[in-house]
């Protein structure tokens, strides 16, 4: 069996009935205030599965300042990397806007925020080191992780009885090592929805000595009085000492940022490789992120928007019976008993008889036996969007109960 074959395998009913590397789908080139619908085969669908929280992709004012941007400087500047030729006063404002709305001295702006992630826990540890981290972090993390060539220790997810366990550890091997511990856990869960334990790790300082680095992609611009970040809504922000965020979550853009003291901020931009030897953030990416900071600041009806769907969606759904798990936050997980080939089959027929698209989470992500369809509210989602979905949900969830998907497949030709 050669390696096209052995792929093919482990696909399976996947990758037969799923045809992703054809351009399906298509949006809607409206300005303003749109639902968020896209064009899937010819057919206009309700969409659960975009990274738009608070419905900046087609804000007007957003869309000018990207078209201004591109126009005033074109897509290829700044032409090097920030420690180069790559700087700007604008990459600079952007970062001091985002350190103050965060709670931070300073921030460092990020290409990418799966890499920026993996290239801060590179840049941070060495091989004396030890790293202590929650089992449910997030890929990037993980990856992180792997570049460690020193010892990292895993707690249960959320427990902190377990991470005082594996900080017990971790203390004997650095009082030897003459190394820090690093502790890493995340805001929002993006598969849970479940906040971080982010104070009561703070309070393991009182016993220990480690420095906290948290992952707040879903957290930014959404959680908090301010929308600050998850920190922020659990009165923590002093007790980070690493706060990372994304702008591809809330900001409906490209790009992320680290943000700590000025010392830790300087450290990060001579010992970020991925940021030392590439690129910098194209200037019509930062200029309308720079709108987008202060949308997201000034206006907290766009976080209201988002809560109200969010706090009807999931109300509606444990009304019905379904089981959303942990969540207290945004992010919508309903979990569902049932086979890999009867996740595939319900997920296309809510796509092609509902019109509603929404992500599938199957093993091993979770456990055998489930399946899980993860909701993304938005500002921009109706409430009749939301009794369209509670409607279909009820429907496909009886399907699934009376045995149809496993008689019944989908496929597109």
């Amino acid at each position: 069996m050669d390696i096209f074959e052995k792929i093919a395998k482990h696909m399976g009913p996947i990758g037969q009935h799923h045809k992703w590397s054809h351009g399906y789908f298509s949006f809607p080139k409206l300005e303003g205030d749109i639902a968020p619908h896209m064009n899937f085969r010819g057919k206009e669908h309700l969409v659960w599965s975009l990274n738009n929280y608070l419905g900046l992709a087609n804000h007007p004012e957003v869309r000018e300042a990207d078209r201004k941007g591109a126009e005033d400087f074109g897509m290829a500047y700044p032409m090097g990397a920030r420690m180069m030729s790559g700087n700007s006063k604008y990459h600079e404002q952007l970062e001091q806007e985002l350190a103050a709305f965060v709670g931070k001295p300073d921030a460092f702006l990020l290409n990418y925020g799966y890499q920026g992630m993996v290239s801060i826990i590179d840049s941070l540890v060495d091989r004396n080191d030890v790293i202590v981290y929650d089992a449910e972090s997030h890929a990037c993390i993980i990856d992180g992780l792997r570049l460690h060539m020193g010892k990292r220790f895993v707690y249960k997810h959320n427990d902190i009885e377990s991470a005082r366990k594996q900080l017990e550890r971790a203390t004997k091997l650095v009082e030897q090592s003459g190394g820090g511990i690093l502790v890493i856990t995340e805001g929002v869960f993006g598969m849970s929805g479940a906040q971080g334990k982010l104070k009561d790790l703070v309070d393991l300082k009182k016993d220990f000595n480690f420095r906290l680095l948290i992952d707040d992609a879903h957290g930014f611009g959404t959680m908090g009085p301010t929308g600050a970040g998850t920190h922020e809504a659990q009165d923590c922000i002093d007790g980070v000492d690493v706060y990372f965020g994304t702008f591809a979550k809330s900001m409906a853009g490209i790009g992320a940022f680290v943000a700590s003291t000025e010392e830790m901020t300087n450290f990060f931009r001579y010992n970020m490789r991925s940021q030392t030897f590439a690129k910098a953030l194209p200037m019509p990416m930062v200029i309308g992120l720079l709108k987008r900071l202060e949308l997201l600041k000034n206006n907290s009806e766009l976080r209201d928007k988002l809560w109200n769907i969010a706090t009807t969606l999931q109300k509606g759904l444990r009304e019905r019976g379904f089981d959303l798990g942990v969540t207290d936050t945004m992010v919508t997980p309903v979990f569902l008993k049932g086979e890999l080939l009867e996740a595939t089959a319900l997920t296309m027929d809510l796509r092609e008889n509902y019109g509603i698209f929404c992500s599938i989470v199957v093993y091993p992500v979770i456990p055998k036996g489930l399946i899980e369809l993860r909701l993304i509210p938005t500002a921009v989602h109706t409430l009749e969007d939301v009794q369209r979905t509670l409607d279909a949900f009820s429907e496909v969830s009886d399907k699934l109960k009376s045995g149809y998907y496993k008689e019944h497949q989908f496929s597109i030709a």
